[in-house]
């Protein structure tokens, strides 16, 4: 986790073009668990289309797969370069660890902390949290 830009976290398209709005440094975080409810696949193609749209702008990205090994797996062969996982399975931290290193990608323990744009008021704090103070 060390070396990345502030999080915040997105549950859709419209919350991750308000993150980059900015234009500051951030990395993109799912929802707790996400791959679990929504999927690799959703994330990735989530990601894309915010790549698409700020194509000058490079930014990091998580995506949570809670407890799930099978999905943490399944992310990081459809190519996701940074996950989430956590389990009390210390066998199951070290396989998926293995896996990520294979293919290339960092496996975390956990999300990093993240200003969620879910919450009411997020979207007003957003420039502080990347590291502007407000004006005035």
């Amino acid at each position: 986790m060390m070396g990345l830009p502030p999080a915040v976290m997105i549950n859709g398209l419209a919350e991750g073009h308000a993150a980059l709005a900015p234009g500051l440094p951030v990395t993109l975080v799912s929802a707790p668990a996400a791959a679990v409810f929504a999927g690799a696949a959703w994330w990735l193609a989530l990601l894309a289309e915010l790549r698409r749209a700020h194509p000058a702008f490079g930014f990091p990205d998580v995506l949570d797969c809670g407890d799930a090994p099978g999905l943490a797996a399944q992310a990081l062969r459809l190519g996701q370069r940074r996950i989430a996982f956590s389990s009390p399975v210390p066998g199951l931290v070290a396989r998926i660890g293995a896996l990520g290193v294979e293919c290339g990608a960092e496996v975390l323990p956990c999300l990093p902390p993240a200003l969620d744009l879910a919450q009411p008021g997020a979207h007003r704090r957003l420039t502080a949290w990347l590291g502007v103070p407000p004006a005035g």
